[in-house]
């Protein structure tokens, strides 16, 4: 949601965490604790948390291989080398033949005010964990499209008459709609 080089975080992911607050809660009475989680410095985060108005709790994995470890995060090695691991399999995440370098970097830096590399080479992700007897377990990971369930907004659109009715850039951070 929200790399070291970053600016401001990524809309849609930033969509997405506007519907965290209200389930925490309920999640805690189920025995179930959320946290976000984002390679950029705390401070940084601390500050777009505050922006945003959101509540739940966000940790920063700011030097360390958190995110590297799940696989939402890769280094300039990895992007280089043209196959990462991400959504269970290896992928090329670097633009296609032939796309602009300018249109990229304008686009990245648009959303998230670094160049497209940079922005690329962060993805989203979800993952749950389990505690037993001081053991920490991994028991689920999604990634892309794994995690449209979480985006409550999502729901609601695929239900009204146009859909998500995405044409270009449909998405912005909820303090951006006015100003277009």
């Amino acid at each position: 949601m929200f790399g070291p080089d970053y600016t401001a975080g990524c809309p849609s992911c930033s969509a997405i965490a506007d519907g965290f607050n209200g389930s925490v809660v309920h999640l805690a009475n189920h025995d179930v604790t959320f946290s976000a989680v984002s390679r950029a410095p705390l401070p940084k985060l601390q500050a777009y948390k505050r922006r945003m108005g959101w509540s739940f709790p966000w940790a920063s994995s700011f030097d360390s291989e958190f995110n590297h470890d799940f696989q939402v995060a890769h280094t300039e090695q990895q992007w280089e080398a043209g196959a990462v691991e991400y959504n269970f399999r290896s992928a090329d995440l670097r633009p296609q033949e032939g796309q602009e370098s300018r249109e990229r970097d304008e686009f990245a830096a648009s959303i998230v005010g670094t160049d497209w590399e940079t922005f690329r080479r962060e993805g989203p992700g979800v993952s749950a964990f389990a505690l037993e007897d001081g053991v920490v377990y991994h028991t689920y990971s999604a990634y892309a499209r794994g995690l449209d369930g979480l985006w409550g907004m999502y729901q609601w659109l695929d239900r009204a008459p146009l859909g998500r009715n995405e044409n270009g850039f449909w998405w912005r951070r909820h303090d951006e709609y006015d100003s277009e």
